[in-house]
């Protein structure tokens, strides 16, 4: 669906896919990386991994693009499943997937998530279970599809459902939950990614100022390196109520505190809540209802905006399908 905010409303509108588009199963926690536009070419969406309704673990890749926009907003999208070769990740969900430039040329770096466990390993009680997946990094180009796996001693545990955001040729990785230990560490690294002539150099750093949260929602607030962190879990029962700022510069990573918004009380007495950004400072959230078994397959959804009062207006004028 192509989303839309006007007056307060959330207006919803079905996007149909092009009759050379591939066939795109629906898929829960695969991780989704934007490709700005380039060379005449549309803004896109790369899409790896996820988990079905049915348990399977996905390991394909898909090219999401505008394929035409037509008359009232209609909006067809193409999508096309693109192969790797050489050193392929797995099957998994939960991971990141984000874009480096260096030295005139990028590449995508794809980290972390879950799977089930090796066949040799799986028992009939275990057949379902997911462990952590090794804890390399995979780099490829998009033009060949071409795979490198990387391994690197900072990053010795597996982690999934973190943050990942780049700038330039550093990708930085945010807090994540080890299934290994059940916990959610304030672990931040940043991973160096140098695009030589021939083979890539990486290089990993350890920093102590990250934050201890997973399945948290991220949004960038403007043209330069900023983002706003909100949502997540602290723990498996404990939501993580407060907001962060996240600025990406030539000195590194800097994490400001934010104040969070006046949450309703069905957002503060929930256990779960999710959602993704709906433009730059903004996030839209959906909360299940709970406990009232006449409403169980609904959702309430908050629209949380970090944009000023002009800031919206101009947006609402602006906005079309996104």
């Amino acid at each position: 669906f192509g989303v839309r905010f006007k007056c307060g409303q959330m207006k919803l509108r079905a996007i149909s896919f092009s009759n050379d588009s591939c066939y795109l199963p629906p898929l829960r926690c695969p991780a989704v990386c934007r490709l700005d536009p380039y060379d005449g070419l549309p803004e896109s969406y790369l899409i790896h991994g996820g988990r079905t309704p049915n348990n399977e673990i996905s390991s394909s890749l898909y090219l999401l693009t505008m394929d035409s926009r037509g008359c009232n907003r209609k909006l067809t999208l193409l999508c096309k499943e693109k192969e790797l070769v050489a050193e392929v990740p797995g099957a998994r969900y939960g991971h990141t997937m984000t874009m480096v430039q260096s030295r005139g040329k990028t590449a995508c770096v794809l980290f972390g998530g879950r799977s089930y466990m090796p066949s040799g390993e799986r028992t009939t009680e275990s057949w379902n279970s997911v462990v952590d997946c090794p804890p390399q990094v995979f780099l490829f180009d998009l033009e060949f599809g071409c795979c490198s796996a990387h391994t690197l001693p900072e990053l010795s545990d597996g982690q999934s459902f973190h943050l990942a955001l780049a700038r330039e040729d550093c990708v930085y990785f945010i807090g994540g939950h080890s299934l290994a230990s059940d916990s959610r560490p304030p672990r931040l690294f940043c991973l160096r990614v140098e695009l030589l002539q021939g083979s890539p150099l990486l290089s990993c750093e350890t920093l102590d100022n990250g934050l201890s949260i997973s399945s948290a929602i991220c949004t960038r607030t403007g043209p330069a390196h900023k983002y706003i962190i909100l949502g997540g879990y602290q723990s498996d029962s404990q939501k993580r109520m407060d907001c962060a700022a996240v600025i990406l510069d030539e000195k590194g990573v800097h994490f400001e505190p934010l104040e969070a918004p006046k949450w309703t009380p069905d957002i503060i007495h929930s256990r779960t809540w999710f959602g993704g950004s709906s433009g730059e400072g903004s996030i839209l959230l959906a909360v299940p209802t709970e406990g009232r078994p006449s409403q169980q397959d609904m959702h309430y959804f908050y629209q949380v905006n970090f944009q000023t009062e002009e800031d919206t207006k101009e947006e609402e004028r602006t906005l079309g399908c996104s």
